[in-house]
């Protein structure tokens, strides 16, 4: 008879050592986009292709698949989304992929990924969409060719969407995308047709980046990020990235003439880092050790960086900080003019930088979009008059560069096509936990105002964070929230905060 819990231990075993090799592709991954010189790109491209290759080797091990026959329905597959059930079925997924996927295609693609993101950063900043049409384009043509050595049942892109949003299909997806809309469209509308504009020229006034950094860092360790397991970098646009269980890197970008791009994308960042430094430790390199879905993650970024971040309670607490930071630009402006600024309404041309009330409609025209790229109903060569003509049609502006439109996103360069709808389904979930959190803590905006964050992050760590992988990301949200996903809690948010800016009904 199998000592099934002698397999278990190997099967863990072996994962968790290619968690090792995945970490040190991380720390290559984010010295290539914080610290790489610029000639040190192709050859960086080469190590990380090597590496790829080493983890594909042990993800696609035929040892793996003797260990899972021999789990399969043992006495630890018994008891549903436990953190035994949650590791082999996890695995089990990934490894059934991870087989059908070729060598070869797995170096090639992430050759093309380093390549792609080095590219994009020069392509931007040179706003020269034909240099970076090439590579783009066989990203894509990568994308194809492994969703369809993975297979799909219903569309092609739910191939790639699973590996982001385990689970969840692309025509579910778009119908709770196009549900958002519908209720998103009219608030836009009612805010535009108040007539009340906020005072824009307060955040754009001198803030020097060493203060903003000060800032900024203590902001992120107010709301608990740990900056002794980890730390805080520039570069070309913002991410989070493990390490290993105590080294969390979080990224951000300054302006010294535009107050919100640094702030919030560290808050945004660190909302992430929170995430990765409250998943269980014993269980790391593991599927309990690892975020529930891209979808989640997204949750708890825009959590910290929008309903708590630029809610009154958290300024209420934090903006005579600010004002000592930077005394020059804001000593005479009122908190609530402040906070009228920092919560605008109105289309822009960046996602990143986009009000809570439009940034769904970013993310609806990226979903659109790269699913026609996908298909091949949309050519890489037509893909920024392509976006100009939804950004005119959707929000009513029309990019007048590449730079501001379809090459402002690292995303597509990095090969992650499926990424972009979670971060509408972050949003969502956003607002369905912390509806749940109110209900349970109390007077979170009182904590906010007194400074005090740990409630919220305990909750989250109890509800969300020790979970880990061990539930898909909407089943999830519904055992903390009790009701599926659905995107009224975060109208009702919207609407709940913006309407008294804006003198809209609430």
């Amino acid at each position: 008879m199998a000592d099934h819990q002698q397999i278990f231990d190997q099967l863990c075993d072996h994962y968790r050592e290619t968690a090792k090799l995945e970490n040190i592709n991380s720390l290559l991954g984010w010295d290539e986009r914080v610290l790489l010189p610029e000639n040190a790109g192709a050859y960086r491209a080469d190590q990380i292709t090597l590496l790829s290759g080493m983890i594909h080797d042990r993800n696609t091990d035929p040892k793996i698949g003797a260990w899972l026959e021999e789990l399969h329905e043992s006495p630890l597959t018994e008891e549903p989304n436990t953190p035994a059930e949650a590791t082999i079925r996890r695995i089990k997924s990934d490894y059934l992929k991870q087989v059908k996927l070729p060598k070869r295609l797995v170096e090639e693609f992430s050759h093309a990924r380093i390549i792609g993101q080095q590219t994009w950063v020069k392509a931007r900043a040179e706003n020269n969409f034909g240099t970076f049409e090439p590579i783009l384009d066989k990203l894509i043509s990568l994308s194809r060719e492994t969703a369809e050595a993975i297979g799909y049942q219903g569309e092609q892109y739910d191939a790639l969407l699973d590996f982001y949003e385990p689970e969840a299909k692309t025509a579910q997806v778009r119908g709770v995308l196009e549900t958002l809309k519908d209720q998103l469209v009219p608030l836009v509308a009612e805010i535009k047709e108040s007539g009340r504009t906020p005072n824009m020229d307060i955040l754009k006034r001198h803030y020097p980046i060493a203060q903003q950094e000060i800032l900024g860092k203590s902001a992120a360790s107010q709301i608990g990020f740990d900056f002794s397991a980890g730390r805080l970098d520039v570069t070309h646009h913002p991410f989070c990235t493990t390490i290993g269980p105590y080294d969390i890197r979080i990224t951000t970008r300054y302006d010294e003439n535009f107050f919100p791009s640094a702030f919030f994308s560290t808050l945004h960042e660190a909302g992430h880092g929170l995430y990765e430094q409250g998943l269980p430790k014993n269980w790391f390199g593991l599927p309990p050790g690892n975020a529930a879905s891209l979808g989640i993650h997204e949750s708890q970024s825009r959590l910290w960086e929008n309903i708590v971040g630029r809610s009154y309670a958290f300024w209420s607490h934090f903006y005579s900080d600010a004002r000592k930071m930077f005394p020059d630009a804001l000593s005479d402006v009122p908190i609530g003019d402040f906070h009228f600024a920092i919560n605008e309404v109105t289309p822009s041309l960046i996602r990143v930088e986009a009000d809570e009330a439009t940034y769904n409609l970013h993310i609806i025209i990226r979903f659109e979009l790269e699913q026609a790229l996908l298909s091949g109903d949309l050519p890489v060569k037509d893909l920024p008059g392509a976006w100009n003509e939804k950004y005119t049609q959707q929000l009513g502006i029309t990019p007048t560069s590449d730079a501001d439109g379809c090459l402002q996103d690292v995303h597509w360069s990095a090969g992650l096509m499926g990424y972009f709808p979670t971060y509408s389904l972050g949003n969502i979930y956003s607002a369905q936990l912390l509806e749940q959190a109110r209900e349970d803590l109390g007077d979170l905006d009182g904590m906010f105002a007194a400074g005090e964050f740990m409630p919220l992050l305990d909750w989250l760590r109890e509800n969300v964070h020790q979970h880990g992988e061990c539930y898909p990301g909407a089943e999830l949200v519904e055992r903390v929230c009790g009701d599926p996903i659905d995107s009224t809690p975060l109208i009702r948010y919207l609407r709940a905060k913006l309407g008294p800016l804006y003198g809209i009904e609430h």
